[in-house]
C-alpha cells in the first residue's frame, strides 16, 4: 500500500505540469494575438493619417490651380470636378472608423492614382496659363505694332500733306510783271488813256506771269480785288467769293487766262459800275487759292 502511494503523487504532479504549461502557452499565445492586433490598429491608424494628409495636400493643389483663374477647357473642368468627387468620395470611407488592412491598402492605391491625375492635370493648367501667357504678349505686340503702323500711316499721312501743300504752294500762278493803265470810254466805245478820276471809267491789268514748269497749263481763273483810296473793296451785284488760303473773300471781277508757260501776257479789262474818285487804288491778282501779286494806280 505504501508503495502505489508516491507513484500516484508523481502522476499528479505530471499532469499539474503540463496544465500550467499549457497555460503558459495559451498566455504567450495570447500576448503575442494581442500585440499584433495592435500592431495592426496602430499601422492601420498610421496610414489612415498618412491617406488623410496626402488628401489634404492634394486638395490644396487643385485649390491652388482654380486660384490661378485660367480658363480652362470644357475638358479640364470636368476632370476639376471629377478629381473633387474623388477626393471627397476618399475622405468619407476615411471618416467611417476602423477600415480593414485591405481596404486602407486599396485607398492607398487610389490616392496614388489620384495623385498621378492631379499632377498631370496641374501641369496641363500651367501648360495652359503659359499658351494664355503667350497669346497675351502677342496681343500686345499686335497691339503696338498696329499703333506703331497707325502712327507712321498718320505722320505719312500728314508728312503727304505738307508736301501736296507745298506741291500747290510751288504750283501757284505768280506774277512776273504788272502795270496797271486808266482809260477815258466815249459813248461810242473808244477808248483813250488819262488820268483824271473824272473822266476815267475803265482799267486795263496788264501782266504777265513768271514761268512755273510744274504749275497746271490749262485755263485758270484769275480773280481781282480792286481797292479804293478809302480802303474799301469795290464789289459789284455780280461778285461773289473765293478762297484764299482757307478763308472766303469778296472780289471784285473775274477773268479766266489760259496758261501755257510761253511767257504770254494776259490783259484784263473791268469797268467800274460807279464813279472813280481821287487817289490811289490797289489792283490785287488771285489764281487757284493763292496770291498772284499787285500793283498800284494813282487818278488824279
Amino acid at each position: 500500500m505504501e508503495s502505489q502511494t508516491p507513484k500516484k503523487n508523481s502522476n499528479v504532479i505530471y499532469f499539474l505540469i503540463v496544465v500550467i504549461l499549457a497555460l503558459i502557452g495559451t498566455d504567450i499565445y495570447l500576448f503575442l494575438k494581442k500585440k499584433q492586433t495592435e500592431n495592426v490598429v496602430t499601422v492601420q491608424s498610421d496610414q489612415k493619417t498618412r491617406l488623410q494628409s496626402e488628401l489634404d495636400s492634394l486638395e490644396l493643389q487643385i485649390e491652388q490651380v482654380n486660384a490661378g483663374k485660367t480658363r480652362m477647357t470644357a475638358d479640364m473642368q470636368a476632370k476639376n470636378d471629377s478629381l473633387k468627387v474623388k477626393i471627397r468620395e476618399l475622405r468619407i470611407q476615411l471618416d467611417k472608423g476602423k477600415l480593414t488592412l485591405a481596404e486602407l491598402n486599396k485607398a492607398q492605391e487610389d490616392v496614388k492614382q489620384l495623385r498621378y491625375f492631379v499632377t498631370k492635370y496641374t501641369a496641363d493648367i500651367d501648360e495652359l496659363k503659359k499658351k494664355n501667357d503667350d497669346l497675351t504678349v502677342e496681343r500686345d505686340t499686335l497691339k503696338t505694332n498696329l499703333s506703331t503702323v497707325k502712327e507712321k500711316a498718320t505722320t505719312l499721312q500728314k508728312e503727304n500733306e505738307n508736301l501736296s501743300s507745298k506741291v500747290q504752294i510751288a504750283s501757284a500762278l505768280k506774277i512776273g510783271s504788272m502795270n496797271i493803265k486808266s482809260f477815258k470810254v466815249k459813248d461810242n466805245g473808244k477808248e483813250s488813256d488819262n488820268d483824271r478820276a473824272a473822266v476815267v471809267k475803265k482799267l486795263k491789268i496788264e501782266f504777265t506771269i513768271a514761268s512755273n514748269p510744274i504749275a497746271d497749263k490749262r485755263l485758270h481763273d484769275i480773280f481781282v480785288r480792286v481797292i479804293d483810296p478809302t480802303g474799301n473793296l469795290i464789289t459789284s451785284t455780280e461778285s461773289a467769293t473765293f478762297q484764299v488760303d482757307g478763308q472766303d473773300l469778296q472780289y471784285t471781277y473775274k477773268a479766266p487766262i489760259d496758261f501755257k508757260d510761253d511767257g504770254s501776257g494776259f490783259t484784263i479789262d473791268w469797268i467800274n459800275p460807279n464813279k472813280f474818285q481821287k487817289g490811289a487804288y490797289t489792283i490785287l491778282l488771285y489764281a487757284d487759292g493763292y496770291s498772284m501779286g499787285k500793283s498800284t494806280i494813282t487818278l488824279k
